[in-house]
């Protein structure tokens, strides 16, 4: 199998690095929305109705099949609006913060055990910041992985060093990968900085170090777990944030998890760039209002490469991007843009750059090609059930943006489940 060598990958250009943040800001949004992971939107029980307080901690809703998993309030707050779709899927809940309000504490005996370990997690709203692998979303609440891989090192354009949000929290963190452990059979990978010193080894055995470079894709999830340990329908794999399995190891001893995370905000159209913490689905409004320059702009939840328009932090995202607007286009003649736009995509030409950004892990130009027609058994062959729209959107980046890779991508994804479902 290919793997990433340590000099793989491309350094992308961005307007402002986190390094430049000069010293890290506590920010508490007076907003924010709780959502699914971003391309879920699972049938839930609501718990709470419109103009009702609820606790920090507290489910704001609950999985309707496996009323376990809950979707908690990442604040004290009041229920401002609650939008469900279709079938009662989740789509939005906004939360209006309420100061000096509760905070739940959960039970934490017996977490040395994997069935309550596995119901904490659940219960305590952590079970949605898991990646699985193949398909993406959320783990089954019944899922026990074949491996599980966690990212100390993210190598998108601007995204925050995952040792700065480790600092001080090394014991937090152990514990964590302890209780990681108790969740799977197989290997758990640490994927950090070659002279990151986050584990006692001697401490912590079972977890099996992964050096990674400064280069994107060396900290895609989905490259790493397709260098380590392929998924399959079989075997999936998960992978997490280091930054939440700390989260993780304050949970098993506190009964309580963190209220803040480490974010990075950014981007063309803000005047300076800021280190902050501040909760899961943060007002990306408030985040970055006094900061942005005249003129119209975009907010996205994640970095220039993967992330998306929207108006809360996501739950995995640990980026916000203000981007420009493009001024509006006059559309072309008709006629113009028939003799100058091909119905078919345009030809994929081979190139060392195209070959880095995907970390030479698998022949890009091939993969690409059985992407583009639909081939799902070729894609399969080649790893691509390990992968997700974020592994790919460096190719995408690298093709100018017109390949569609990760549209692509989720279309086939979801082919292959349909079958496999049917």
């Amino acid at each position: 199998m290919l793997q990433l060598g340590f000099r793989s990958g491309l350094m992308v250009p961005t307007s402002r690095s986190p390094d430049a943040a000069p010293e890290i800001e506590d920010v508490i949004t007076e907003e924010a929305g709780l959502r699914p992971p971003h391309g879920t939107a699972p049938r839930v029980t609501m718990m709470f109705e419109e103009d009702e307080l609820v606790a920090q901690g507290a489910p704001v809703a609950r999985h309707r099949t496996t009323p376990d998993i809950c979707f908690v309030a990442p604040m004290p707050a009041r229920v401002a609006r609650v939008s469900l779709s279709n079938g009662h899927r989740l789509s939005e809940v906004v939360l209006f913060r309420e100061a000096d309000g509760d905070v739940v504490t959960h039970d934490t005996s017996n977490v040395d055990k994997e069935g309550t370990l596995r119901r904490l997690i659940q219960v305590a709203g952590l079970w949605p910041t898991i990646n699985r692998r193949p398909f993406g979303g959320m783990p089954r609440a019944d899922e026990r992985p074949a491996a599980i891989v966690i990212m100390a090192r993210d190598t998108r354009p601007a995204a925050p060093d995952p040792l700065k949000a480790l600092k001080g929290r090394e014991e937090a963190f152990a514990r964590g990968c302890h209780a990681l452990r108790l969740l799977t059979d197989g290997p758990v990978f640490l994927c950090q900085a070659p002279d990151a010193m986050l584990l006692d080894r001697a401490k912590t055995p079972g977890i099996e170090v992964v050096p990674v470079g400064p280069r994107h894709p060396q900290g895609a999830a989905g490259l790493r777990i397709h260098s380590l340990f392929p998924a399959s329908i079989e075997r999936p794999v998960w992978d997490m944030h280091a930054e939440d399995v700390a989260a993780l190891g304050d949970l098993v001893l506190t009964g309580r998890l963190p209220d803040t995370r480490l974010v990075h905000v950014g981007g063309p159209a803000l005047k300076r760039s800021r280190l902050v913490r501040t909760q899961a689905g943060a007002d990306l409004r408030g985040l970055t209002f006094r900061d942005l320059t005249p003129g119209a702009h975009k907010l996205w939840s994640g970095s220039s490469l993967d992330g998306h328009p929207a108006r809360w932090l996501a739950p995995r995202d640990r980026q916000v991007t203000a981007m420009p607007s493009e001024p509006g286009r006059a559309s072309p003649h008709w006629l113009l843009d028939a003799l100058t736009r091909s119905a078919s995509p345009k030809p994929v030409i081979p190139t060392a750059a195209l070959d880095q950004a995907f970390g030479g892990t698998l022949p890009a130009a091939a993969f690409l090609r059985a992407l583009s027609a639909g081939d799902d058994e070729t894609a399969m062959k080649m790893g691509v059930l390990s992968l997700l729209e974020e592994d790919v959107a460096l190719a995408d980046y690298v093709l100018g943006g017109e390949a569609h890779l990760p549209s692509l991508l989720r279309g086939l994804l979801n082919r292959i489940k349909t079958e496999l479902a049917a």
